[in-house]
């Protein structure tokens, strides 16, 4: 009995292609290669840690040098493969490229390759971790790189191939080495189990090849450590224990919680988490994984795409229906700023908790077509068509120039003749010019017919213009006492049918009147009880009966106005005569 214990990685190293687990693209290529003899005399393999790069190299070494191949692979029987296999070969060497990386090393390697093999046909280099080599070393070696003696193959292997200058990258014939998928880990670690006598199972190995990420070696490294602690027999309860793994269950415990909207079992949880000394940005990853198993589940309706056992693919069935996809994508993004912001907090915990009641206390989402749905049910449910009348849009509010503050007094514009309006007044006890229903044109004297509206203006004298137009002044000071200074400046000139014209002293205060004519009508429609169409012109002439000047009380209640009298005390203004 051997007293020499060999680890899993090694002892179950696989020695022909077909063992080599998960590089079928790169195996069968190399098989055919060997068998209508298109070798190339240098070869790149790149890819992640633990993939399968070396022993490839070393199967390959055996097959080109084996005294009797079988279908293009070694037989490992034969003296040269045994050499080969124990590390002893005279004809393959395996150069370490971390510490074998300066000129002095290509050099000598450079003279090396001036003698053939002392057996077999090929004189192997496995130059491992090939990138680790010196610019000047990398230089050195391109010529005999680019025309060795046909005796030789050199096998570079690297994990960081975008190191690798492009010099030696097109003198190679350059092989990708994928990451191992989870289900062919668990596949050959099953068979090593059997082979060993070890008794595990499905879901203990799911968890062995999830945490190896990829990586053979590390599954194997993995596997030997829990045989060390567990014997031949190994539970997924003993793998969580001994690994510190974050345990799944936690993860539907935490989709529970939120649906639920407990906020003291997610405390609770944290607890847990926190004293069983789970490493927190861990939990986080799994939690985003989880949600995302959800979110795969709910869209597709089916559990094909996820990375779980079978058991936890029911679960993801049963529970992804009670979240949707909106509210699954707003998880993944508040567990993903919570990872982020993990990095850089000094109180991870916290940082944690507040993530988790964020999601506690987020809403549901709902669809924009649900919520028409919604209403027009309960339109339904009220009777009759809804009302369409009060969703008219409003008219729009014209924006209003904030007038010039200060003692500065407008001049008064120059007019040309025909903007000069000369005011034509009725009479105060006359009637307006019209008759039922119609009216006369100055012109030729015939009735034209008056446009009928929902309610027409009634007779107005003067006075009554002139008091009306006063209360629609005291009317804008409370709803827009921004407009309300334009207009006690502008005044009625002549009321004809429904059409009051308005005098405005310059053209400033014609375009104020023009942007908010809608505003003004609708108010001068409420104070004249009427639909009145107002008339803005440009006028210098006398004041007209219409108007009537100011008295002085007028004015000392106007000057005592709250605004006005803010005015005068914060800003010192004066009145302008």
């Amino acid at each position: 009995m051997s007293l020499t214990y060999v680890v899993t990685a090694r002892k179950w190293r696989p020695m022909v292609f077909e063992d080599v687990v998960g590089q079928s693209h790169v195996t069968t290529t190399l098989r055919n290669a060997i068998a209508s003899n298109r070798l190339s005399h240098a070869y790149l393999f790149s890819g992640a840690r633990g993939v399968g790069k070396t022993t490839t190299a070393r199967i390959l070494a055996k097959a080109i040098n084996c005294l009797h191949p079988k279908e293009s692979n070694p037989d490992n029987e034969c003296e040269l493969c045994k050499e080969i296999t124990e590390g002893r070969s005279v004809n393959v060497f395996e150069i370490d490229g971390a510490s074998n990386r300066g000129v002095e090393d290509v050099r000598n390697l450079r003279e090396a390759v001036r003698y053939g093999p002392a057996k077999g046909k090929y004189k192997v280099y496995i130059i491992d971790e090939v990138h680790m080599l010196t610019k000047e070393a990398f230089n050195a070696l391109l010529k005999t790189l680019e025309e060795p003696p046909p005796y030789i193959l050199f096998i570079f292997a690297t994990t960081e191939v975008h190191k690798v200058p492009l010099t030696i990258l097109s003198r190679c014939q350059r092989f990708d080495f994928r990451r191992i998928t989870i289900e062919e880990i668990v596949s050959r670690l099953r068979f090593i189990a059997g082979e060993e006598s070890i008794a595990i199972d499905d879901d203990t190995l799911f968890i062995i090849a999830k945490k190896a990420d990829g990586s053979m070696r590390d599954a194997q490294s993995i596997f030997d450590q829990l045989v060390s602690f567990c014997g031949d027999k190994i539970t997924a309860k003993q793998i969580i224990q001994v690994l510190n793994i974050v345990d799944q269950e936690l993860f539907f415990r935490t989709t529970n919680f939120i649906r639920a909207k407990d906020t003291n079992g997610i405390l609770t949880l944290v607890e847990e988490i926190i004293s069983h000394g789970y490493d927190l940005r861990e939990f986080l990853n799994g939690l985003n994984e989880h949600f995302r198993n959800m979110l795969v589940v709910n869209s597709t309706g089916a559990t094909v795409l996820i990375e779980a056992p079978d058991v936890q693919k029911k679960r993801y069935q049963e529970n992804a229906k009670s979240f949707s996809e909106n509210d699954l994508l707003r998880l993944i993004t508040i567990t993903t700023q919570t990872a982020s912001a993990l990095r850089w907090n000094q109180q991870p915990r916290y940082t944690l908790e507040i993530g988790l009641l964020q999601m506690i206390k987020m809403d549901s989402s709902i669809e924009i077509q649900q919520l028409l749905s919604r209403l027009e049910d309960l339109k339904k449910r009220v009777g009759g068509k809804p009302d369409t009348s009060d969703t008219a849009p409003l008219p729009r509010e014209e924006r209003v120039e904030t007038p010039i503050r200060g003692s500065v007094k407008a001049t008064p514009p120059m007019l040309r003749p025909d903007q000069i309006v000369s005011p034509r007044l009725m009479l105060a006890d006359s009637p307006p010019r019209y008759q039922q229903g119609r009216s006369l044109r100055p012109s030729d004297g015939e009735p034209a017919p008056i446009p009928s509206t929902a309610e027409e203006l009634p007779r107005l004298s003067a006075e009554d213009v002139r008091t009306k137009w006063s209360t629609l002044i005291d009317q804008t000071r409370k709803e827009r006492i921004d407009l309300w200074a334009f207009l006690g400046e502008s005044k009625p000139l002549e009321i004809r049918g429904d059409k009051l014209q308005i005098g405005c002293p310059d053209n400033f205060h014609l375009d104020t009147f023009k942007r908010n004519r809608d505003y003004i009508s609708q108010l001068a429609q409420k104070v004249y009880g009427g639909k009145v169409k107002l008339e803005a012109i440009l006028s210098s002439a006398p004041p007209s009966p219409l108007e009537k000047p100011e008295n002085d009380s007028e004015k000392k209640g106007t000057l005592q106005h709250p605004v006005i009298q803010a005015l005068i005390r914060e800003f010192g203004a004066e009145q302008v005569v």
